[in-house]
């Protein structure tokens, strides 16, 4: 805005604050062309500064790659904590060599940044290409190319058809007569079909450059945000000696970033959205970071174990003092101090030695263990993708995967919320019937002993229609023809004023809503064919064939809040008509005159058989009538602000008082295998609600017929109609007394799956829904609708509008168990609960890609859920839970010996093992075992999960990361280290280790404990691997053969770059003697035996479902193998 105040800012201000608009948020004035207004104009020419149309996604520049990239890099809390170490062990005397911890830490960061590196010079060569194409766009009437990234706000561009617009544009003009374009925009929201948009009808004229240099026009618009379906803006036209007129802009007027022009040769549209502020770069943002069930186990458990770091730094730090308080063992007479020495401080000294043996303990804390983790879960999303079961036949498409972060929490879900149209349904309508004034209409059927011809059939159910009936019927077959947004895609063009009706078969009907497109099929079939919309007229063909053509005036567009939709048309006798169609609730309060009771009484019955019911209504309108909601609509459309309240409060005023005509029915069928996949989701202990938008009747009867409510099902009712009975305190404590009558029993607390106890369903609506989430009251509703739902095996939310199923989810997601949620749907209408809770699934719908787009994973159907949780899930799950749990086995094996050799080397910081097998042993010793059996190990095969559900419910809970479980690791960790290091004690304590007598040093010692530890730990993943692969084999048996040629070769070489050769035929002398190999092969047979006897004893007096499935399966198994070798046998006999 300009410095100085004139005449214009302030009448500027009046005009804000005098409309009313006090909530004025900064919005933007274009010029189009970059022409001033005219002199005379109520603005001044004020040009404002935008960015260029330079698109930048990378993270990184060249000058910052390595500062931005190290600071991300160390921001987490392992990178930090080994930075540190490494420092602190570069700055005092410690027992280690830096290099052990700086060349795991550097091989992280290293890897880390050339990945980054590589990804971010990708996206580079990516935003170089896209910023260098060429746009044509219009310069003194004339038109120039110059490179996208030059373009800027007030540019007008012209866009061929199979270009993608450069920029978000306010469309002006096309090279169609009706100012309208088809637009695809799948790279945006996936959607393929053709969408159609339309130019104010002042600009859409100007259809060459010439005529476009010669429009005088400002267009003011919200400042960018990044809902692609929203806009609101508006366009002054200035023409000569005339006043400028002013019109309402939407998001059916602006054409976005990244888009495609189809079947139009071209358009004009001038740049209002540019590079970073247009809304396909604001959409690049990230979702808000989720965090695993797993993730935050490992963070608590890595807490623990430094906890025990500092615990054992302190114990010996303690010790080394109460050691050398004998002075004969503080200062024998062969290591004198110096005076130096003695003169130092001995507090400072104390925090030093704390320092050192920080640094020779911290390897319990592996820094390898977040990078394996990672790879982890990027390689295994994979394995999930490539899943050819999971690929749609129809569409050839298959699963994907957004995130990877989240795939072990697909094996925890405890509560599945889903959708219901075009995810439990197919969202494929067909029209089944209508009712008008109580005579029901079914295409194609017989009547009075006659087929009826295939315009259509009619059955009724009253009495024959009068004569105002047949024109009650035939104004209900022109209002469901007229109240709609379909497109026309014609074969045939239609120019005569009559059209045979073959020939009209061959329209090809193009909307958003499946439901609108039924709708106009179905009535086609009775007789009325819509044919187009030309020059704002809409022409219907009826059934004499004659052509009728209805003058468009206005459209109030449906919403999710109003529920229906109207449309106000001039009819060729020149009456004006309001056609109104909505869902019954919405309709029904709205009429005045009808015959009410029938319509409504067929409606329930559909609705009870699970179709998908509208009502139709109208009023005939004068033209005084007509031109005051034309000023109350231009009022509240052309509002920048707060204008979607302004517009409900205008149509709320205008769809009143209506005459009802009827209602339809059209069904949405279900997916396949929705019920099967619902009930194994159930017996796998995963509670599953449904949250429609829906009806009650109409949701009910699909959850019957998808087997959520079970005949046994004994359904619980907190719906509105209930509550104005009763008031909602009694009603919640009546439900709560009916659902824990049964809670002191013996009952699984996740599904009602038992025959011999009640199962119960509960259905609440979106209103009484609102009643319970409003502010804590007196009487704690919410924990009270909390405890009835945890007692219900299945609940069903209707009339749910789409933030009270994100406060659904949220509501179950902050109860005090804390459970694990899914959230699946197919729309734009579910994206806030799939964003809402732990894990977001998308379905590929009809409805668009907005939900895929905005999930974690996204599946082609319903029936893929079943897989991805029960086999998938259960797999990831039990793969990185054995990761985690491993790695910190390992590194307590690791470690202790470590911890308990300073007892017997008086404290002094002397390290165990040689600095190679500290820095090799979590890098390249031990870690592609636990790779490969985190990506590959298949406790129970697929197939067995898919048929046994219930094996999900060991899992649950997170069952393999509980404290219980932890702990018997860390305690196996600990005893393993006691086996090591006492046993090989014992073992060269009263032993003359070779042949010559010599017996071994200290390197040795911890060569020997070492290579006892590297076999046992190999060892102890051989035991827990049931599915072996060659792969497995290579890298196990690889591992444990790279030890020893490394051994081999490190022991056995004279390094010239090393200043001491300490471990010097170390390795080889120990392989000679006898001793040494008996007792590698005792220590690790004894640590192994404990966990061996555990495995065996809990098999056979505890075991888990899953363990007796695998019993099961070997026994199996072994028979089959029995009954072939017999076969083989008694076949040779024969022979």
């Amino acid at each position: 805005m300009a410095g100085t105040v004139d005449c214009s800012f302030i009448r500027t201000l009046i005009n804000r604050y005098c409309a009313g608009e006090d909530n004025w948020v900064d919005s933007r004035t274009i010029y189009v062309g970059h022409k001033e207004p005219p002199p005379g104009a109520a603005e001044a020419y004020n040009p404002q500064k935008y960015p260029d149309n330079r698109i930048v996604s990378s993270k990184y520049t060249f000058w910052n790659f390595i500062p931005k990239n190290l600071f991300e890099q160390f921001r987490r809390i392992a990178n930090f904590y080994f930075l540190i170490i490494f420092l602190v062990q570069l700055i005092i005397d410690t027992p280690t060599s830096p290099i052990t911890s700086g060349l795991p830490l550097f091989f992280v960061i290293i890897v880390t940044a050339v990945k980054q590196g590589y990804e971010d010079w990708l996206r580079h060569k990516a935003d170089s290409a896209m910023n260098q194409c060429p746009v044509h766009f219009i310069q003194h009437g004339k038109l120039v190319r110059k490179q996208s990234r030059k373009l800027r706000v007030g540019d007008v561009v012209m866009v061929k058809e199979g270009e993608t617009f450069p920029c978000d544009l306010i469309f002006l003009s096309s090279s169609r007569e009706d100012g309208t374009c088809f637009v695809t925009t799948a790279s945006l929201d996936g959607e393929s079909s053709h969408k159609t948009y339309y130019a104010v009808q002042e600009t859409k004229g100007f259809q060459t450059a010439e005529d476009i240099d010669s429009l005088h026009a400002t267009v003011e618009c919200e400042q960018p945000q990044p809902d692609l379906y929203r806009f609101v803006g508006r366009i002054t036209v200035y023409r000569r000696r005339s006043e400028p007129i002013v019109r309402s802009l939407g998001s059916e007027n602006l054409l976005l970033r990244g888009a495609s022009l189809k079947n139009t040769e071209k358009i004009f549209g001038v740049a209002v959205y540019t590079g970073m502020e247009s809304k396909m770069a604001l959409n690049y943002q990230s979702k808000s970071q989720k965090r695993s069930a797993v993730e935050k186990s490992m963070n608590v458990f890595l807490v623990v174990y430094l906890c025990i770091l500092i615990t054992k730094a302190v114990i010996n730090t303690v010790l080394k003092y109460v050691w050398e308080s004998d002075p004969f063992q503080d200062e024998p007479w062969f290591n004198q101090k110096t005076e130096s020495e003695r003169e130092r401080n001995r507090f400072l000294k104390a925090f030093t030695d704390f320092l050192a043996f920080m640094v020779l303990f911290n390897y319990i804390i592996p820094v390898s263990m977040y990078v394996t983790v990672e790879m982890q879960k990027f390689l295994g999303s994979y394995f999930l993708s490539w899943d050819e079961e999971m690929i749609d036949e129809e569409t050839g498409e298959g699963p994907l995967v957004n995130t990877s972060d989240l795939n072990e929490e697909l094996g925890q879900v405890e509560y599945v919320f889903t959708d219901k149209t075009g995810t439990l349904t197919e969202n494929n309508m067909e029209f089944i019937e209508c009712c008008i004034e109580g005579n029901v209409y079914v295409p194609h059927v017989i009547c009075n002993g006659q087929i009826l011809p295939d315009s259509g059939g009619i059955d009724m159910i009253d009495s024959s229609p009068g004569v105002s009936g047949k024109e009650r019927e035939e104004l209900f077959f022109r209002a469901v023809c007229l109240c709609h947004t379909v497109q026309v895609k014609d074969d045939v063009a239609v120019d005569g004023t009559k059209m045979s009706p073959d020939s009209s078969k061959s329209c090809i009907y193009i909307s958003s809503s499946p439901d609108e497109v039924a709708l106009v099929e179905g009535i086609q079939r009775l007789g009325f064919t819509y044919l187009r919309l030309k020059d704002n007229y809409m022409e219907i063909l009826n059934r004499e064939n004659d052509v009728e053509r209805f003058e468009l005036l206005q459209t109030l567009n449906f919403d999710s809040v109003r529920r229906r939709m109207s449309v106000i048309v001039k009819s060729p006798t020149g009456d004006i008509f309001l056609f109104c169609k909505g869902a019954d609730s919405s309709i029904f309060p709205r009429v005045t005159e009808g015959k009410i009771d029938q319509v409504r009484s067929r409606v329930e019955r559909n609705a009870v058989e699970g179709l998908r019911t509208l009502c139709v209504a109208y009023k005939k309108l004068t033209q005084e009538d007509y031109d005051e909601i034309c000023e109350t609509l231009q009022l509240a459309q052309v509002a920048l602000q707060e204008r979607e309240k302004k517009l409900a409060e205008a149509f709320e005023k205008i769809e009143t008082d209506l005459i009802l005509l009827g209602a339809t029915a059209v069904e949405d069928r279900l997916q396949e295998k929705a019920g099967d996949t619902i009930e194994a989701l159930q017996k796998a202990g995963i509670k599953v609600w449904v949250l429609t938008g829906d009806k009650m009747e109409t949701a009910a009867a699909t959850c019957y017929a998808c087997k959520l409510f079970r005949r046994n099902t004994q359904v619980l009712e907190l719906t509105t109609k209930k509550i104005e009975e009763q008031n909602l305190h009694d009603v919640l404590l009546e439900l709560s007394k009916t659902v824990l009558n049964y809670s002191n029993m013996s009952r699984d607390s996740f599904s009602g799956l038992s025959n011999e106890m009640q199962d119960y369903g509960l259905i609440i609506d979106g209103a009484a829904l609102s009643l319970i989430m409003k502010p804590p009251q007196p009487g704690n509703y919410r924990e009270l609708f909390l405890e009835i739902c945890r007692n219900c095996s299945a609940v069903l939310c209707c009339r749910m509008a789409p933030l009270q199923k994100a406060q659904i989810v949220k509501l179950i997601k902050l109860s005090k168990e804390h459970p694990i949620t899914l959230a699946i749907g197919d729309g734009a209408n579910d994206v806030s609960m799939i964003l809402e809770a732990h894990v977001g699934i998308g379905v590929f719908g009809k409805e668009g890609r907005q939900a895929a787009r905005n999930s974690d994973y996204a599946i082609p159907k319903f029936k893929h859920l079943k897989k991805i949780l029960l086999v998938h899930g259960h797999f990831y799950y039990i793969r990185i839970a054995e990761l985690v749990q491993y790695f910190f086995y390992k590194n307590v094996c690791f470690i202790f010996p470590q911890f308990l050799y300073q007892f017997f080397c008086g404290f002094s910081q002397q390290p165990l093992y040689d600095t190679a097998y500290l820095t090799l042993y979590n890098i390249s010793f031990t870690s592609l075992p636990i790779l490969m059996y985190s990506l590959l190990e298949q406790h129970v095969s697929s197939d067995m999960l898919k048929r046994d559900p219930s094996l999900y419910r060991d899992i649950a809970k997170n069952a393999l990361l509980r404290w219980r479980v932890f702990i018997y690791w860390t305690f196996l960790g600990v005893f393993d280290a006691l086996v090591f290091f006492f046993g090989a004690y014992l073992m060269i304590e009263n032993t003359s280790m070779t042949i010559n007598g010599q017996v071994f040093g200290n390197w040795t010692f911890g060569t020997l404990v070492f290579t006892v530890l590297m076999f046992t730990v190999t060892f102890k993943l051989v035991l827990d691997t049931y599915y072996w692969t060659w792969i497995n084999h290579f890298v196990i048996w690889g591992s444990l053969i790279f030890y020893i040629i490394f051994s081999l070769l490190w022991g056995g070489i004279i390094w010239p770059f090393l200043s001491y050769q300490r471990m010097y035929f170390v390795f080889m002398q120990m392989l000679s003697s006898g001793p040494a190999w008996m007792t590698i092969i005792l220590l690790v047979i004894a640590s192994l035996l404990p966990d061996i006897l555990k495995k065996v004893l809990g098999r056979h007096l505890w075991p888990t479902a899953t363990e007796r499935t695998q019993t099961k399966h070997q026994c199996l198994s072994v028979e089959q193998s029995t009954i072939f070798m017999l076969s083989q046998t008694s076949s040779s006999l024969s022979f």
